[in-house]
């Protein structure tokens, strides 16, 4: 088995790839990338079991074969090379030498059978979206799902088809987003839990990229195909929370501020704010909102003074800051709106402008209770 291939061509995929590969494994043929001959394709895998992603690469060969290489060794090599072809060849004494333009360097293979095969998605529905679009959707939302062990269906993001719109929800208990878009829908109804390493590796290699997604889905798998690449994963068991009931439809206190104001002025307050609550409080009044936050055990405090569009009954309500510019934080847009009903309802907070056609996104963020 032999073939010619670019080093940063080679490296960039791998790159890509390496991020499936944990740090710690408990079978020790994970620790490689798969390497699949026929001809000129060759096909790298990588996987831990819960997530596989294959890539076809373009190299010079006419010979086939398997090999398991691993994965920290050769990355780190590809690393130090400047741009230039490397011959990869198989040898009798169980190790594949690479040849550069410098030098040789050899390492010892596995045997490519022995690594696990990814799992055939069966019986599967599938559902056609643009990368750019499906990556909006995991940034906008990945940021809101939990880290609980315990209540594992927090802990992913929840992808909601249906004929008429894609809905993505991530929730915490603290904050929930949900972002929908009307311009894409799904030939049938369907919904399941997807976990958040494979979308954030599916964000990272989607970002900008205009190509489209074809995703196939059944009861316990999720495939993703795009471009020359292929990403299974296992999905999330369990229900999903109904997260409409918690969403408040009556919310009579609009507040619309501008965004990157109203950000840079909750960051400096809660600098100030208790280190354990992170309380900030917002008290509005008329077209004034009032930022203020205080740690008595340090007797630090900070107030700042706001204009802003508001219209509803004079209120104060606290949130907890680093919630609250997280979300502020992943809008786009240039102006905010926060509605909200009492000071014990969550707020909800909506971007007012910088959206795509179609596309719709509602932030909802609880509120921590003021010691008065």
């Amino acid at each position: 088995m032999k073939f010619i291939v670019s080093s940063t061509y080679l490296l960039k995929q791998l790159q890509v790839l390496g991020g499936v590969i944990n740090n710690s494994n408990t079978l020790p043929i994970l620790d490689n990338f798969l390497f699949e001959l026929s001809q000129s394709k060759l096909t790298v895998s990588a996987s831990d079991l819960e997530t596989t992603m294959s890539s076809i690469i373009d190299v010079e060969s006419d010979s086939e074969g398997s090999v398991a290489l691993p994965a920290r060794l050769l990355l780190d090599t590809l690393k130090t090379f400047p741009e230039q072809p490397l011959t990869f060849v198989v040898e009798e004494n169980n190790t594949v030498e690479i040849s550069s333009n410098h030098g040789k360097y050899a390492l010892a293979y596995a045997d490519g059978a022995e690594f696990p095969n990814a799992v055939a998605v069966e019986n599967a529905s599938s559902t056609t979206v643009s990368g750019d679009i499906l990556a909006s959707a995991i940034s906008k939302t990945i940021f809101a799902a939990g880290n609980d062990d315990l209540r594992p269906v927090m802990s992913g993001v929840f992808f909601q088809f249906s004929q008429d719109n894609l809905t993505f929800v991530a929730t915490d208990a603290h904050k929930l987003v949900k972002y929908s878009r009307s311009d894409v829908s799904a030939s049938e109804t369907a919904e399941f839990i997807m976990p958040k390493k494979p979308l954030n590796l599916l964000k990272g290699i989607l970002a900008g990229n205009e190509d489209n997604v074809v995703i196939e889905y059944n009861e316990s798998n999720a495939k993703f195909t795009f471009e020359n690449s292929v990403l299974i994963c296992r999905l999330i068991d369990g229900k999903y929370p109904n997260y409409e009931a918690v969403i408040p439809k009556e919310n009579p206190n609009k507040l619309i501020i501008a965004r990157t104001q109203f950000l840079n002025s909750v960051r400096r307050v809660s600098i100030f704010s208790n280190k354990t609550t992170h309380q900030i409080r917002l008290k509005i009044a008329g077209a004034e909102l009032n930022i203020s936050a205080e740690d008595i055990d340090y007797s630090n405090k900070a107030e700042e003074r706001l204009t802003c569009d508001y219209q509803g009954d004079d209120m104060q309500i606290g949130f907890n800051s680093r919630f609250l510019t997280e979300m502020i934080n992943n809008l786009g847009s240039d102006d905010v709106q926060l509605e909200m009903s009492l000071p014990n309802r969550a707020g909800i907070l909506t971007p007012i402008d910088g959206l795509d056609e179609g596309e719709e996104i509602t932030m909802l963020v609880m509120p921590v209770m003021l010691n008065s």
